[in-house]
């Protein structure tokens, strides 16, 4: 899924993935005077059939009571706008080899990193941050990265890879917790900011949220001191929807961008602006009391979707408004009409989920979209990509 901005966004991001990349990087003049902002935003296990405007829109018109829908309208207003990719595969249908890929711009049959490989270093070669800083660009990554390398030595930390700034989860299975100081399920993780540990003073803070708020003050700050004429690659890389299924602490701020929406506080123990109420409790309203065919007889009672489905909606509405907030900051800036926006996941939905003796099943929602498979499977429901771009040209894809 992918949300691009300009039609030169486009051919650069394509270059990248070239062979005539480096040559590129090599020619600044070959690139255009008022090079695009891009941000590449990458979920993780989200499906193609996830989506209104890929597959969730064709269940609700069809009113098939039992057979749920749930709703993206932030994306689905993004893809209308836009172009829709939706002919574009992940490297892999597992997490780490997928996005080892994207960043090498290698596919599997060269990429270092594969089957799964938690926390491998990350090949010491050309990234697209290292490309884009080749042409001027400024680069800061946030979320799950876990292609560092094993133990303290971690030499292929983010800042060795090309980026400039890094805030997020290190280690790969530390972004199977969505709250890094509660640890509901999977105990406390580690966030850092560069090379520096920083968790303390993050309660409460929903990891979707955390990302998005902190992108959100990033691109405020580089702005300012930066200003209009240097670009910024960012890539951001969510740990949602991910099995661990945990909520947000409250609803979605109100409004959006450089006022509304998700804010950065930077105050120790309310860091962000849902830093507050309780951990692991909010349900969507359009998810909590919603009901659904469950035995296909309409002379029977519908009942409540079950705990789990609404948890995955609320999952994956909530990146849906985070995407809303980051395009409404483009505009307040005025950047929207520079900025290549890509959407996308780094494989299809999974089967597992972390709640004790519940499984999370991707035929509830038919995630898969129309296809077969899901995670961990070489068919297109686990490899089968959308991507979207904002700006004058968007364009959507999935895995």
């Amino acid at each position: 899924m992918r949300i691009l901005k300009r039609s030169v966004a486009l051919l650069l991001v394509g270059a990248l993935f070239s062979a005539q990349a480096v040559g590129l990087a090599r020619k600044p003049s070959a690139v255009p005077k008022k090079q695009p902002n891009i941000i590449f935003i990458l979920t993780d296990d989200l499906g193609y059939g996830d989506l209104g405007v890929l597959f969730q829109k064709q269940r609700q018109k069809k009113n098939d009571r039992s057979e749920p829908w749930a709703f993206t309208p932030n994306l689905d207003r993004m893809a209308n706008q836009g172009a829709i990719l939706n002919s574009h595969y992940a490297a892999a249908p597992v997490c780490a080899p997928s996005r080892a890929s994207f960043l090498l711009g290698q596919s599997q049959g060269h990429a270092n990193v594969r089957d799964n490989q938690f926390d491998k270093a990350l090949d010491n070669n050309h990234t697209i941050a290292s490309l884009l800083k080749q042409v001027g660009y400024v680069t800061a990554t946030f979320g799950k990265w876990g292609l560092q390398g094993q133990r303290e030595k971690w030499t292929a930390h983010p800042l060795d890879r090309g980026f400039d700034y890094y805030y997020g989860y290190m280690r790969h299975g530390d972004g199977h917790e969505h709250y890094p100081v509660e640890g509901v399920y999977r105990g406390p993780k580690e966030v850092y900011e560069n090379r520096q540990e920083i968790s303390a003073g993050l309660n409460k803070c929903y990891t979707a949220d955390l990302w998005t708020a902190k992108t959100k003050q990033w691109i405020i700050d580089h702005t300012k001191s930066k200003g209009k004429e240097n670009p910024f690659f960012i890539y951001l890389a969510y740990d949602t929807p991910h099995a661990v299924l945990e909520l947000p602490t409250q609803e979605y701020p109100a409004g959006g961008g450089l006022k509304g929406g998700l804010q950065w506080t930077g105050k120790p123990g309310q860091m962000i602006n849902t830093a507050s109420g309780t951990v692991d409790s909010w349900i969507h309203p359009d998810y909590a009391k919603a009901t659904y065919d469950h035995d296909k007889n309409a002379a029977t009672p519908e009942v409540s979707w079950p705990n789990v489905y609404q948890r995955y909606a609320t999952s994956v509405r909530r990146i849906d408004d985070a995407v809303g907030d980051l395009l409404q900051l483009l505009k307040d800036l005025k950047l929207d009409e520079n900025t290549l926006v890509v959407f996308t996941s780094d494989n299809g939905p999974s089967l597992e989920s972390y709640l004790e003796k519940v499984k999370n099943d991707p035929d509830f929602f038919n995630s898969f979209g129309p296809f077969d498979g899901v995670k961990r499977d070489v068919l297109e429901g686990g490899v089968r990509m959308r991507r979207w771009p904002g700006g004058q040209v968007k364009s959507l894809r999935t895995t």
